[in-house]
């Protein structure tokens, strides 16, 4: 029976199942059991973790994708009101210089009329200045001391006549 003892594989078997027997006397498949079943419920909580985030990235995407289409619309009705407000800018500038412009041709027209007619007030001032020297220079011309005295003698005699 000595020989039985010598067998390696004996003991090798033996040995086995006494670390098989040691294991279950711990519980050790049962402690491995519940660490697997401790991570099968983490990674079940994490995959509905993940489930649940990308239900809510989804629910934000479309929410973000409806934002930037309102806010594109929005952008759409900002610009076209700014270019009609920019059109009744322009038609109102226009108008506006179109009066300015008129205004000043206007101001420019009566700036002219009132330099024609001091231009002919001035005229006619010089025409009547040259024409009182171009009479006086007859007059003197003309007169001489006889007829002086008859024109102050008949301007004496008529001067009874013009004072009534």
């Amino acid at each position: 029976m000595m020989e039985f003892l010598a067998d390696a594989e004996l003991w090798v078997a033996l040995g086995f199942f006494t670390v098989i027997g040691i294991m279950l006397y711990f519980r050790v498949p049962a402690f491995i059991g519940a660490a697997l079943d401790a991570r099968a419920a983490a990674i079940s909580r994490e995959l509905e973790e993940a489930t649940r985030l990308r239900t809510e990235a989804a629910s934000l995407l479309a929410e973000y994708k409806r934002k930037a289409q309102n806010a594109e619309a929005e952008a759409q009705t900002i610009i076209t009101e700014a270019k009609a407000e920019a059109e009744r800018f322009s038609v109102e500038a226009r108008e506006q210089l179109t009066r300015q412009i008129a205004r000043r041709g206007q101001i420019a027209q009566d700036k002219i009329a009132q330099a024609e007619q001091q231009a002919m007030a001035e005229i006619r001032a010089l025409a009547a200045d040259t024409a009182t020297k171009a009479a006086e220079k007859l007059i003197t011309a003309q007169m001489n001391e006889t007829r002086s005295a008859s024109l102050i003698a008949s301007s004496i005699k008529a001067l009874p006549n013009e004072l009534n």
